[in-house]
């Protein structure tokens, strides 16, 4: 079966954006691209990637990546890192593999972005939370994250990484590292439409957002 790269256009208003994005990706990863003009066309049988506009978050549940790239102009950042949305509980071992690869054929960094909130018992101390509970807290964040990413970096090598643990709601840590991103990655589990986080990335990041299906 031949692997292919899908850009789906059917507005005429995204689809420069679109289809450049999915030229130059077809270009890094040596496959043929196919542009779909119609919103009722089959996604072939192969496709890799499916690359549309922000405005499809409504789209159907595919079983290949869908990169989302912004309707409204973003700036072109060829060397720019790629972040990669992790829950070091329950990672998305499909995104994550998807972020490494796409950090290495690009030449770049990746960034692991793990966002975390205190212990429901530490609304309970009377004085806020001690220094050292804080930072007792934060070291186990920063382990269990530093266990999910070992396989990969094995895997990967060539691919530097940045371990970045955030006491932010995860939709702010992300955001915040997507203005200077040229890729942020989250999972999606199967089945299941955008989760709140995603929705929220599809709205405001500045850069295009791989959802990946488990």
């Amino acid at each position: 079966m031949e692997h292919v790269i899908v850009a789906r256009t059917d507005r005429p208003e995204r689809a420069g954006a679109v289809v450049r994005w999915a030229e130059r990706e077809a270009s890094l990863r040596g496959l043929p691209l196919r542009v779909l003009g119609d919103s009722r066309s089959e996604i072939p049988d192969g496709t890799k990637l499916l690359v549309v506009g922000t405005s499809d978050v409504g789209l159907g549940d595919f079983a290949c990546p869908v990169v989302f790239v912004p309707t409204a102009p973003f700036p072109e950042r060829p060397g720019a890192e790629v972040v990669l949305a992790v829950n070091a509980r329950e990672p998305a071992e499909a995104a994550v593999d998807f972020a490494f690869d796409a950090a290495r054929v690009r030449g770049v960094r990746l960034r692991a972005v793990h966002a975390w909130r205190f212990p429901s018992c530490a609304a309970e101390l009377p004085f806020g939370v001690p220094e050292e509970d804080r930072g007792a807290w934060e070291d186990h964040e920063v382990q269990l994250l530093a266990d999910v990413l070992r396989p990969w970096r094995k895997k990967y090598p060539q691919v530097p990484v940045l371990e970045d643990v955030r006491l932010l709601p995860p939709a702010q840590a992300l955001l915040q590292r997507s203005a200077r991103a040229g890729l942020v990655v989250v999972g999606r589990r199967p089945g299941g439409a955008p989760g709140a986080v995603t929705r929220v990335l599809l709205r405001e990041s500045p850069c295009p957002v791989a959802v990946v299906p488990a």
